[in-house]
Formats: structure tokens, C-alpha cells, sequence
């Protein structure tokens, strides 16, 4: 049996204290427990919901089909990015990523360097990326015990369809009045800063010790490459923008990375299919995996779609 054929994943929905009771019309979820703050989409958790693999958790599928699925992006064997949907109806707290050697010091394989491309944004929408140019850390312990860091932030107008860098060690927080397509290195490592007066835990030294005075956090224009837009183009991603205009066959969409591709569909609906396989359907906000090794990939718009193509650089 051919196991390197393309599957669509199953996402998975978490709780957080900031997110929605309601995900509509994102997605037909409701809950009267805890919110549903973020949906993994390549998450551990998620499992396969097509193909001869269906049930098996992506980290399952990973350890199974290796380099066959991963490709140039085998490294550690882990699955190298990590892709969720945030849902902010509340402030996320004020945080902070470690880069790969701080990760490393304290025995974490990886930092998490990431980026943010707003499906949706309110009026007035904004996020924090960074401190205010000549914050010092001094300023930031001292605004942190008077409730004032906010006031330090640097923050950023979002609307719909921009794409942020979020690097390692940039200072950063996430308001309401957006959704985001997050993509990340594949890491949970996240040290908060300061929460608004919330009691969970604040990892405050490391935050400060992972702090970077300058980053190169912000906002990346879209470039225009080959009949589709490139997003962002970083050491560990790349995201393009496909916009299918008709149904039909769109070759240069499933051309081979060498690694393991996402496509991740904001409107419309795609047939993905691969040597060995049956045709499957991804539709809105599902996501879709595509092994580097699997032969003969078609991909096609059964209805007009806009696809967001994600692969690794490296890891």
C-alpha cells in the first residue's frame, strides 16, 4: 500500500481564557465550556482524516513515513511547522520566544520564530511587536510590578491580508479584532511577559534574558512571483498566495519543494490527488498536507478558491 500519498488533517481545537464560544463563521463549533481560543492545524493532536493513514496522529504519520514525507525538511524528524488559526476575543498576554541557542541552553530542541497573516481584522485592529525605541529593562521589570507595560509597547495597525514577522525575541502581544493564520517552528516554548493582572504564572527573567532590544519584527509587503504572491520569505518558511480564479487543473501550484507542503484554503474548495491515491476534497479552513515524496500530485479548484501554499526552508 502507497502511504506517501497527500491527506487532509483533521483540526484540532483548544482552549484558551481569550478565545470564543462561538467559532462561527470560521468554523461550525460551539461550546458551552472553556473558549475555543486557537485551531491546530498540523498540530501533534491532529490526525488524518483521508487516505490510507486516516485516524493516525501527524506525529504518528511522521514518525512512520520520515524523510518520504518530510523531504529536505527531515531534520530532527519532527514535523517542522506548526500551523493554528488564533481566535482572539480578549489581549493575549505579552510574550516572548526564545531563539534556537536559548531553547537549546534549557534543553528545548528548537526557539520559535514566527509569523502572522490576518484573515480577518476589525477597524482599529492592532498588535504589539516590540518595545518602544530606548526601553530598557529596568523600565520593563518596573512597569510590569506597576500594571503599566502596555504603555511601553510598540503597536502596530493590522488589516485584513497583511502578513508580520514575529522573530525570536521580539516582544510581542495579540489584541482582539482579528483572526490569524499562525505559522511557526514546530515549539510550544513561550515565556509571558505580563498579563494584565490575570493569574497565571509570568516567566519575567527569561522573558527578559530571550528579549531582543531591536528585532526584525513587522510588517512584509507581498511580492508578485510567477501568477501568484509570495507572503514571506524567512530562514525556517515560505508562504505564498494562490488565488484560483475557475475550477480546473493548477499545475504550478503542486510543483515539488523537495519538502513536505500545506495548503491551507481561506475560500472556495480544492481536489488534491497523487499517484495510488483518491481524489480528496479540502474545503474552507481545512488544511491539506502533501509529502515530499508523493508522485505525480494534482491539485485542482473545484470551486474558485484562495490557497495559502506553506512549506519549510529549513530547520
Amino acid at each position: 500500500m502507497n502511504e506517501l500519498l497527500p491527506f487532509r488533517l483533521e483540526p484540532y481545537f483548544r482552549t484558551r481564557i481569550w478565545g470564543f464560544n462561538d467559532l462561527n463563521p470560521w468554523y461550525d463549533y460551539k461550546t458551552d465550556g472553556e473558549p475555543i481560543g486557537e485551531v491546530w492545524l498540523t498540530g501533534e493532536m491532529c490526525t488524518a482524516a483521508t487516505g490510507p493513514l486516516a485516524g493516525q496522529s501527524l506525529t504518528e504519520i511522521t514518525k512512520k513515513l520520515g524523510r518520504g514525507l518530510l523531504g529536505t525538511a527531515y531534520g530532527t524528524g519532527e514535523f517542522p511547522l506548526l500551523i493554528k488559526l488564533l481566535f482572539p476575543k480578549e489581549k493575549l498576554s505579552v510574550q516572548v520566544h526564545p531563539d534556537d541557542a536559548m531553547a537549546q541552553k534549557y534543553g528545548e530542541p528548537r526557539g520559535k520564530t514566527e509569523c502572522w497573516y490576518a484573515l480577518d481584522a476589525k477597524p482599529g485592529a492592532a498588535v504589539a511587536l516590540g518595545m518602544r525605541p530606548g526601553v530598557t529593562a529596568d523600565q520593563i521589570r518596573a512597569s510590569i510590578e506597576s500594571a503599566t507595560l502596555e504603555d511601553l509597547l510598540e503597536m502596530v495597525p493590522v488589516s485584513k491580508g497583511d502578513m508580520l514577522f514575529v522573530d525570536a525575541g521580539t516582544v510581542h502581544a495579540m489584541g482582539p479584532g482579528v483572526v490569524i493564520l499562525e505559522t511557526q517552528q514546530t515549539s510550544d516554548r513561550t515565556y509571558r511577559m505580563y498579563d494584565y493582572g490575570r493569574p497565571r504564572e509570568l516567566h519575567i527573567d527569561k522573558s527578559l534574558e530571550a528579549m531582543r532590544v531591536k528585532t526584525r519584527a513587522g510588517k512584509i509587503p507581498a511580492h508578485a512571483e510567477n501568477g501568484h504572491s509570495v507572503l514571506i520569505d524567512e530562514k525556517y518558511f515560505k508562504i505564498e498566495r494562490w488565488d484560483v480564479p475557475k475550477p480546473g487543473d493548477t499545475g504550478r501550484l503542486a510543483a515539488s519543494t523537495g519538502s513536505v507542503q500545506m495548503f491551507f484554503v481561506v475560500d472556495g474548495a480544492l481536489r488534491i490527488s497523487a499517484e495510488g491515491g483518491e481524489i480528496f476534497t479540502v474545503g474552507r479552513c481545512e488544511l491539506a498536507v502533501v509529502p515530499a515524496e508523493s508522485h505525480e500530485v494534482r491539485i485542482e479548484a473545484e470551486s474558485p478558491a484562495t490557497v495559502i501554499r506553506i512549506y519549510p526552508n529549513s530547520v
